[in-house]
């Protein structure tokens, strides 16, 4: 009985397959499912129960609770007004209605979790405690997964408005980067980025990084610099070892530091070796044992994916192809396993043919590239921000490809 369960179960599957269209990606209205006819990989929209545009997390913020997915929706939001603005106040964003859903990764169920009458900002989930933190205006709320109630953990006080960016592996710390009135005018004067990018480089305004005790609500102010200190994440196993940059442009600063929120112990990591490096978008591998990072020796020529060991600081590399490089890479929860999100001609590889979603499998100094999905019809001002699912069999991604905002989930098995 259970060997014909079986067969009827793998015949039903394979027929779900065949009914699956072979289509060009993007360019119109897709389906729920398709085949991507250039690289033969199904697609799924994971938010096409929703209207108007979805969001999914950015590329080093993790999104999952178990086997759901938490992402943004905005139904009221313009699809030009999409694009990853991670620099920029909430409230000079035109979000409109932007609230958090989950999707099930099984179902593909869909639920909106937030019911705030103000636009978020947060992108941030716990894993480990299952809880979602979010912030509106300058107040900080804790949501975690099957309440429906949220709880308020912080309140930004007048002096010190600021907003929460990363959380801790168990969940007892948030943490951000503190910016002065000076820094946010420039902002609110120099919206575009190719504006803005310079002119907080070149300002060297202090900024502070602090965290904040989730049980307590109270704040500690860990370390300030003279520098445009940026893209907050904490360990993914140590909940004390806190990750963090040095923004601006990429062939003037050394980019990526360490800091121990306990001892203030700051480490760099990597070092220029030759006139033009730049490094950068970097993440912690799952195990906690690794940072990855884009490494350019030099800058739009050479182009690897670096490995820096965090116990030793020893580093190696993988050589990619200038078509392979990508925006944002990211690992698998192994780390056997990489992904890309490519890039467009205008991007710093000037790549003529490098639109696609990427998988990277290491091959000893080098990356074997396998494409997955064709992006030619994706505007890369929205940046896919590409993660591997929970089980490993899927990469999820967003793109405007269909005229708006969706998110979607490429499988990595070819059909």
């Amino acid at each position: 009985m259970k060997s014909i369960f079986t067969l009827l179960l793998f015949l039903s599957l394979m027929l779900n397959v065949q009914s699956q269209e072979i289509l060009e990606t993007g360019g119109k209205k897709m389906p729920t499912s398709w085949i991507d006819k250039d690289t033969k990989h199904r697609i799924v929209k994971l938010s096409a129960s929703l209207e108007g545009n979805s969001q999914s997390f950015y590329f080093h913020n993790y999104p999952f609770l178990a086997n759901e997915m938490v992402f943004y929706n905005s139904s009221k939001q313009k699809a030009e007004d999409v694009t990853d603005m991670k620099h920029v106040e909430a409230a000079q964003l035109n979000l409109n209605n932007k609230q958090l859903y989950t999707v099930d990764l099984a179902s593909l169920t869909t639920k909106r979790i937030t019911n705030e009458r103000t636009a978020m900002n947060g992108e941030v989930v716990c894993d480990q405690t299952k809880t979602v933190f979010y912030q509106i205006k300058d107040s900080v709320f804790a949501l975690k997964q099957g309440v429906s109630k949220p709880k308020l953990v912080f309140v930004f006080p007048a002096d010190f408005k600021s907003g929460i960016s990363a959380v801790n592996v168990n969940g007892t710390l948030l943490s951000g980067s503190f910016a002065t009135e000076a820094e946010k005018e420039i902002l609110k004067n120099n919206p575009n980025k190719g504006s803005f990018f310079n002119l907080i480089y070149e300002a060297k305004l202090p900024k502070t990084l602090f965290t904040i005790e989730v049980a307590t609500g109270k704040l500690n102010k860990i370390f300030t610099d003279s520098a445009w200190l940026n893209h907050v994440q904490f360990s993914t196993t140590n909940p004390n070892l806190l990750m963090f940059c040095h923004e601006g442009p990429w062939h003037k600063v050394n980019r990526v530091w360490t800091i121990d929120v306990v001892t203030k112990a700051i480490t760099q990591i990597h070092h220029r070796t030759m006139d033009m490096e730049i490094w950068g978008h970097e993440w912690f591998g799952k195990s906690g044992k690794h940072i990855y990072f884009d490494l350019q020796q030099p800058r739009g020529k050479e182009f690897f994916v670096g490995k820096y060991e965090v116990a030793t600081g020893k580093e190696s590399k993988y050589r990619l192809q200038r078509n392979e490089w990508s925006v944002h890479y990211t690992s698998n929860a192994t780390e056997t396993l990489f992904a890309g999100d490519g890039g467009d001609p205008g991007a710093v590889a000037k790549a003529p043919d490098g639109q696609w979603i990427y998988l990277f499998t290491p091959n000893g100094d080098h990356f074997d590239a396998e494409k997955l999905v064709n992006m030619k019809k994706h505007q890369y001002k929205l940046e896919p921000n590409v993660h591997f699912s929970p089980d490993g069999k899927w990469i999820i991604f967003r793109a405007n490809f269909e005229g708006e905002s969706q998110v979607y989930a490429v499988e990595i098995k070819k059909s």
